[in-house]
């Protein structure tokens, strides 16, 4: 269950930051959309999302530093759907910037907030799982000894 907890999070990170990091600067409007941040930290957070979504997601793939990566990737979720219901509850009409494009939404398009969240808080506990229990089989962990890695064969056996 780990190795799968590891490959939808790590996938989802890679697509999404995969998908904002050819325009950058759709990822800073995504930012700012939100109303959250000052320009001045809106910006650098805008243009540092992708990379870190990639680098995270590519971490958890490979199943190197696992429980650091899911942290991180715990966060990041967790962070994503703190901003939604933010932008929900203070009445923002704005695309999430997940996966690209992001913003103030056009005339006749409708939030997709509730779904966001549930994607994201599910993600979130994808993340948790990952750092609670052991990498799995299918991971540099494992393989080269470090945090304490074990099998999903040795998971179930406990």
């Amino acid at each position: 269950m780990t190795t799968v907890a590891r490959f939808v999070v790590g996938g989802v990170l890679i697509a999404a930051g995969g998908l904002k990091i050819g325009n950058p600067a759709d990822s800073v409007v995504a930012v700012k959309a939100y109303q959250l941040l000052p320009e001045s930290v809106a910006v650098p957070v805008g243009y540092a999302l992708p990379i870190l979504e990639i680098v995270v997601g590519l971490l958890l793939v490979v199943g190197l530093l696992t429980r650091v990566a899911g942290v991180i990737a715990g966060l990041l979720m967790f962070a994503f759907v703190f901003g939604i219901a933010w932008a929900w509850a203070n009445g923002l009409r704005i695309d999430c910037g997940c996966f690209g494009g992001g913003g103030q939404l056009g005339a006749g398009q409708e939030p997709t907030y509730l779904l966001d969240i549930v994607r994201d808080f599910g993600l979130v506990l994808l993340a948790a799982w990952a750092v609670r229990f052991p990498p799995g089989r299918f991971a540099l962990d494992g393989a080269l000894g470090i945090e304490g890695g074990r099998s999903d064969d040795e998971e179930d056996e406990r």
